[in-house]
């Protein structure tokens, strides 16, 4: 039986690259960087070079802080609660403003800092299915608002949120700007100085890096508390003996996915529109976004009359991964989060499906997916009709 990935989303395969320039850090060059012997000063030439990758991976400049944390989560938690006790304990701004369709390593921190006292506000998504500068004005009052936190790309449709004008304006009026770019880094680019955000988060291993690694942007200047105490790691910034082969293999995986973009936009593209239009092919589907709003991997596909996770593993069973949205809420029975706050039906979204590809992706596994999931979906269409006809 055939095995198709796809489900890059959640995670990818570590590029062999990154795996075997990770490896000597294991069993060889094993020692703590923070000692003085030799074993860990031998390390640090290697972490300067991840360092300065992960630099010039997102246009970080020198004076700037890039900072290597264990996740996304834990860049996006250091963000929200340090600006909690930097600026909405200090001050009279109390407000974040965010989305209702943000990671809940976002959304489920701000719900905690609500019950201490912060203001949340989710800003409305447009027609488009995302929020556009407009409603950001309408809702922005500086002398509220300590942050706003709006996620680059979304997880589940890929759409591309507009952070390089909404930073903007944000700056021009004197508030804080944070964005959650996990989906974004590997995708499209991603550029601190054209998009002047004050704090970026991302992940390794969603741009074939390794788990358990990732990292966060501060611009120079933006209020900090760190999340961690503990240590002087990381400048005083984030406590924790370092992660060496994470950071060399994080560092090296952003360069090859910053050179692998025109791929992304091109032949993954093309992939991930055959796989788009085969799906629209089929009787009562439908894709969430406009193909050019979106990174150019990423399908969010409903199937009316086919429960999501019905498809989901009909399709395991031949082999392929795909998800019904994000990795992290997947055990969730609940209506599809993005898709409700779009407007799409609460019933029709219990049918979606996330299939997100990757640079590894083939076309042999795309025309495999295409046979296996119009069969899928036609045969879990009867047996629906059927069971239907069998209540009434």
């Amino acid at each position: 039986m055939q095995r198709v990935y796809l489900d890059n989303n959640a995670t990818t395969i570590v590029d062999p690259k990154v795996k075997e320039a990770m490896e000597v850090y294991f069993c060889q060059q094993y020692g703590n960087p923070n000692s003085l012997h030799e074993f860990g000063t031998e390390v640090h030439p290697a972490m300067r070079i991840a360092l300065d990758r992960l630099y010039a991976g997102i246009g970080a400049r020198d004076e700037d802080d890039v900072i290597v944390t264990s996740c996304a989560t834990e860049s996006n938690n250091t963000v929200l609660k340090a600006i909690y006790w930097e600026v909405i304990a200090k001050t009279q701004k109390k407000r974040i403003l965010t989305t209702p369709v943000e990671h809940p390593s976002v959304s489920q921190v701000c719900e905690f800092l609500q019950n201490q006292g912060a203001e949340i506000v989710e800003l409305p998504l447009n027609q488009d299915g995302i929020v556009d500068l407009e409603t950001l004005k309408a809702f922005l009052e500086p002398e509220k608002t300590a942050l706003v936190s709006i996620m680059w790309a979304n997880n589940e449709t890929g759409l591309i949120f507009p952070i390089k004008d909404m930073a903007t304006y944000t700056h021009s009026v004197g508030v804080l700007f944070h964005t959650d770019a996990v989906q974004a880094i590997g995708k499209i680019p991603v550029n601190v100085q054209e998009a002047p955000v004050d704090y970026l988060s991302f992940s390794a291993h969603k741009f074939h890096g390794p788990k358990g690694v990732g990292g966060l942007y501060i611009r120079k200047g933006a209020p900090f508390v760190p999340l961690l105490h503990g240590g002087e790691h990381m400048g005083g910034k984030r406590s924790g003996t370092i992660n060496v082969a994470g950071m060399v293999g994080m560092g090296l995986a952003m360069e090859l996915a910053n050179e692998a973009l025109p791929y992304e936009h091109t032949e993954v593209r093309r992939l991930r529109d055959k796989l788009e239009e085969a799906i629209l092919s089929l009787s009562d589907t439908m894709v969430i976004g406009k193909r050019e709003h979106r990174v150019p991997n990423t399908i969010l596909a409903s199937f009316r009359g086919v429960e999501g996770e019905a498809l989901i593993w009909d399709l395991n069973k031949y082999g392929i991964a795909a998800s019904t949205g994000s990795a992290c809420a997947s055990e969730s029975l609940e209506p599809n989060p993005v898709m409700v706050a779009i407007g799409v039906d609460r019933e029709l979204s219990h049918t979606a499906v996330r299939f997100s590809l990757s640079r590894f992706t083939t076309e042999k596994e795309i025309d495999y997916t295409i046979e296996v999931l119009t069969n899928s979906v036609k045969r879990l269409r009867e047996i629906s009709s059927t069971y239907t006809k069998k209540r009434r």
